[in-house]
């Protein structure tokens, strides 16, 4: 199983930056793992909606975008995410795009994303004579 995932390159002793895309949308960090039947992806989006996250999926390509609403608070310290944020995985397999689940609770993306029936293993009886 192949995911890309490399949200954070090293700066230097201890110290970790997500890396951007040109556009300066940041990168989402995710936790990917597998069920029986199903990919699960989850993701902190700390003080989104629904309707401020975006997913598409094509095959077995997901992708994930939105925003951090910023306003014009001037901070001591400011350590929440803000602006943009993008990501794109593709799963080991196709998923059914029409059953895939995407809810928000407490702060924390949720995706469900079904295996495509091509994907399942399939038993196959061998007849003796």
């Amino acid at each position: 199983m192949t995911f890309y995932i490399k949200p954070y390159r090293r700066l230097g002793r201890n110290q970790m930056v997500a890396h951007y895309n040109l556009d300066n949308a940041r990168y989402l960090p995710v936790n990917v793992f597998e069920e029986e039947d199903t990919f699960v992806i989850t993701a902190q989006v700390p003080g989104l909606k629904s309707e401020d996250v975006d997913i598409q999926v094509l095959e077995n390509v997901v992708h994930i975008e939105g925003e951090y609403h910023a306003n014009e608070t001037e901070y001591l310290l400011k350590e929440l995410p803000s602006g943009p944020f993008r990501r794109t995985l593709r799963m080991p397999s196709e998923v059914e795009a029409d059953k895939i689940e995407a809810k928000i609770i407490d702060g924390v993306l949720t995706l469900h994303l079904p295996k495509a029936e091509s994907a399942k293993p399939k038993k196959i009886k061998v007849l003796v004579k």
